[in-house]
């Protein structure tokens, strides 16, 4: 079985970014980086409103064990830029998927995501002894899907009906999974991709 960590001790220290657990003194900082890009207004996912910030960091503190947050930090500065997670935990079959990731608009397109990724991954499959990782999308998100697809990790097929979005469409889910036995040649296309970011 995985040997899961307390979140409280699952600290990934990067380069650019640090990945830690939620805090309750988060706030403000989640707040400020919502409103920079109003991560709200995401067509494709559930991204909290300013409103609603307090609920759904106090959420992020009191998870249960099938999902793990994580604040992203920048490392220079100590300012909170977004969060991810580990969910859908499956210890019996050693997977896990890495999602519900949002970022600053002004951090976007920068080392952070890639950044986010390799560490997260490292983590799934070196510590966590994962034998996949997936990783999903709404399939009209043609961004992020170039994203996934960019990071190595193969199409496995898309979940009909999957969820009902708060405008009311009915959203399809495209699934990625990335495998223990090509997690090392993926692992080191991030880390060059990492090597030759030429801005924060």
């Amino acid at each position: 079985m995985i040997i899961l960590l307390s979140v409280h001790d699952i600290t990934l220290i990067g380069e650019y970014i640090i990945l830690r657990p939620p805090r309750s003194e988060d706030l403000e900082g989640l707040s400020d980086a919502a409103i920079d890009g109003e991560i709200w207004n995401n067509p494709y996912a559930f991204f909290p409103q300013v409103k609603d910030m307090s609920i759904y960091l106090q959420n992020m503190i009191k998870h249960d064990e099938s999902f793990i947050p994580l604040i992203i930090v920048q490392k220079e500065t100590n300012i909170i830029i977004g969060t991810t997670r580990f969910l859908n935990i499956d210890k019996d079959n050693h997977r896990v998927e890495i999602g519900h990731t949002w970022i600053a608009k002004s951090f976007r397109r920068t080392a952070v995501n890639t950044e986010s990724k390799l560490l997260m991954l490292q983590y799934a499959f070196e510590k966590l002894n994962c034998i996949a990782v997936e990783i999903r999308t709404d399939v009209l998100n043609l961004v992020s899907r170039k994203a996934i697809e960019r990071l190595g990790a193969s199409q496995d097929g898309i979940l009909r009906n999957h969820k009902i979005m708060r405008d009311g469409r009915i959203r399809n889910t495209v699934c990625y999974s990335i495998t223990r036995d090509e997690s090392s040649e993926i692992l080191k296309n991030l880390m060059a991709k990492l090597s030759n970011h030429k801005e924060y």
